[in-house]
């Protein structure tokens, strides 16, 4: 049996400075009352910003498997405003907002159409295999001064 391109993974694309990362809520997502498990956002979130690093063209795996580091989240707000229910097809949108040295901090919004469910100001850091913080790779930091959202982002 051959794959196909029809066979991969779509994963999400860049519009501008935004990536957008789609994803549909399955059964395994919803809690006894029929919507979202709260916990399952961060779940949407975090695909989508490994995805946004991907298409962005950093290559965790191989920094990871060469013992240079990973990223670790050092700092999460989140708002919960609305629920998304079985089937639904939600986006998640992330803005880069911040690049230093060591971190990098990430506004991500997931949508079910035009409503807002849930917002969050994600910060991660680069750690070295020790644990300790670190200087992210230089070509890294090259590629997301030119991702860095411009426009107005409010805390959640």
């Amino acid at each position: 049996m051959t794959v196909t391109d029809d066979d991969q993974p779509k994963g999400g694309r860049f519009e501008g400075h935004e990536h957008r990362f789609a994803v549909r809520v399955y059964f395994e997502d919803t809690d006894l009352s029929g919507v979202v498990y709260h916990a399952n956002y961060l779940r949407y979130m975090e695909r989508a910003r490994s995805d946004m690093l991907r298409v962005a063209g950093i290559d965790q795996r191989a920094a990871h498997e060469a013992g240079q580091g990973a990223y670790a989240v050092t700092d999460i707000a989140i708002r919960y405003a609305a629920s998304a229910r079985l089937d639904d097809d939600l986006v998640v949108e992330s803005r880069l907002i911040e690049v230093s040295a060591v971190r990098v901090v990430i506004h991500q919004t997931v949508r079910c159409g035009t409503v807002k469910l849930t917002e969050a100001m994600v910060t991660v850091a680069w750690v070295g295999p020790n644990g300790r913080p670190r200087r992210q790779p230089a070509d890294w930091i090259a590629i997301y001064q030119r991702l860095v959202w411009q426009g107005d982002t409010q805390h959640p």
